[in-house]
């Protein structure tokens, strides 16, 4: 009889990179490294778990620029030719390395990998790896839930009511669409939430969604821990993350991840090897990058890295396992005799640090999944929904403001590298919610509705979190700089083309074909006025 219990989240996202007007682009790749390293890895944990039976709980939340790339049939074909030329240049490695036994014993492990990986993608799950998760949820142990609708930051976007709900809702209906259900649970972006949110939520239908530490401990009624939900409106529940058993998957330092023995992401032949004999792989030929094989382990601090062993790796991510499993049953033992409601220990990570960050991240998953479903396990793993319906009775508080982030709130994604941003965001939206109230009686054209839900998307895709982020880091800020900038120049330009009735249409079907995201949004869901049918032309340009 379990005394408490383990919520596992993981939240897979990335930012919408598509590019067609390019043969190829270089951060195209985060996706087919994500699908590599981490997206089939976890569903081959998925299909395992299935096979031997084992009784196990998961929550995963897919965003919809996630959700978007997965069906892309242009990033479809574009991942097989990346993957190809990864076993490609596997093979490559077998014949470089036939004098050095050991590197070749971990090429033919790379090879061994990446066709696998091909065999999954392409004869298993024929491309639609979201048909996998789906698969899964359908057993009742994988929960999908889903996020906001490009990972706005919603506590900077809150000058606007609209720009928040429409963030939530797009997402929402995204998943609804791809999937074929509606989502129990929400995954607020960065954990960002501030007081009201949860109405906005409820709104849209939304169980319940995850927020930091501080966010409950801060509450209002201050909680005494974070080991069980609250209940911050009507039939809403919010769930704070365990501090301790984050910091033992997260830190770099602390954490796991940073094992001696463990795969050293960095550590890459695309660095390492002679340029000519690498370029040939590398995305554009000219700039070195990953290319998924790697050779070391981390070691240490030091620059001499130590070969790779991976049955020393997988023998410590079992290790490893069993540990966090203990630590959380001491946990539970410790908190059981003081709480009237069984405690829940809720663990959010994002997904992509098991596979791509953490090459053994899928492992130690599988075995701390496997522990505990054993039926003597004390400790079992559930979902926030389940949790909720077998525990209704829980405390009432509204959370407090906060993050996940550096320090804890805002400042990560507003500072002196990317605060120029939010005036051109909050400005486009007012602009369009404004827009939508005027259109109320109006009739448009089919061109002009395309044109105005067009301007939508790109107010969404300017808004995404990850572009205040990369900038904040300082890795690709260039890129995260176009990808606003170009966002908003494109608003702009259809805003004033409907104004002004000058659509210039051939441009408009070529801006749709690059962000082909989101097809059946309604610009007229942004305001809170409905446009109503009516025949009255009004004065709004020429109708086309």
């Amino acid at each position: 009889m379990a005394k408490g219990f383990l919520n596992i989240v993981l939240h897979a996202h990335l930012p919408y990179v598509r590019h067609p007007e390019h043969d190829s682009f270089f951060e195209e790749n985060w996706l087919f490294e994500a699908i590599t390293e981490c997206y089939i890895p976890l569903i081959g944990m998925l299909d395992r778990l299935q096979t031997d039976d084992i009784n196990y709980r998961l929550t995963l939340s897919l965003s919809p620029p996630l959700i978007t790339m997965l069906r892309d049939d242009l990033l479809q074909s574009r991942y097989l030719k990346h993957l190809n030329k990864q076993i490609e240049l596997a093979e490559k490695e077998i014949i470089r390395t036939r004098q050095q036994p050991q590197y070749q014993k971990l090429a033919r492990l790379y090879r061994r990998f990446f066709l696998n990986t091909l065999k999954t993608y392409q004869e298993t799950y024929h491309g639609d790896l979201l048909s996998a998760f789906i698969k899964h949820q359908a057993t009742g142990k994988l929960e999908l839930i889903t996020c906001a609708a490009t990972h706005g930051f919603l506590p900077l976007l809150n000058i606007s009511e609209a720009a928040v709900r429409n963030q939530i809702n797009v997402g929402v209906e995204t998943f609804k669409s791809q999937l074929g259900f509606a989502p129990k649970g929400f995954w607020l972006p960065e954990c960002g939430y501030y007081p009201g949110l949860e109405t906005l939520l409820k709104a849209a239908g939304i169980g319940y969604f995850f927020v930091d530490t501080h966010s409950l401990l801060n509450a209002s009624p201050p909680q005494p821990n974070v080991y069980a939900p609250v209940q911050c409106g009507d039939g809403i529940a919010a769930f704070a993350r365990d501090p301790e058993s984050s910091q033992q998957v997260w830190s770099s330092k602390q954490g796991y991840p940073g094992d001696y023995d463990y795969r050293e992401y960095y550590r890459d032949i695309g660095f390492d090897l002679d340029f000519d004999y690498i370029s040939p792989y590398i995305l554009d030929g000219h700039t070195r990058s990953q290319t998924g094989i790697k050779y070391h382990r981390v070691t240490g601090e030091n620059d001499q890295k130590a070969l790779y062993q991976p049955k020393i790796a997988l023998a410590k991510a079992k290790l490893h396992a069993q540990d966090f499993i203990s630590k959380r049953q001491q946990q539970i033992d410790a908190l059981s005799s003081s709480m009237d409601t069984p405690p829940i220990i809720t663990a959010p990570y994002d997904a992509e640090l098991f596979g791509h960050w953490w090459f053994e991240g899928p492992i130690w998953l599988e075995h701390v999944l496997r522990l505990a479903g054993k039926e003597n396990s004390q400790i079992q793993t559930i979902t926030s929904s389940k949790y909720l319906q077998q525990n209704p009775n829980i405390n009432s508080a509204t959370p407090s403001a906060s993050t996940w982030g550096d320090k804890g709130y805002s400042s990560y994604w507003i500072n002196e590298t990317n605060a120029w941003i939010y005036p051109f965001l909050h400005q486009a939206s007012a602009q369009m919610e404004n827009f939508v109230a005027e259109l109320t009686g109006l009739t448009l054209s089919p061109t002009q509705e395309r044109a105005l839900n067009q301007a939508v998307r790109s107010i969404l895709l300017a808004q995404a979190s990850d572009w205040p982020f990369i900038m904040k880091s300082g890795t690709t800020s260039e890129y995260a700089t176009k990808r606003v900038t170009d966002a908003l120049a494109r608003f702009n330009y259809l805003y004033e083309s409907v104004r002004t009735g000058k659509i210039d249409e051939r441009y408009l079907a070529s801006l749709e074909f690059m962000d082909k995201i989101f097809p059946g949004i309604n610009f007229r869901d942004y305001g809170v006025l409905k446009i109503a049918e009516s025949t009255h032309q009004g004065n709004l340009g020429r109708p086309e």
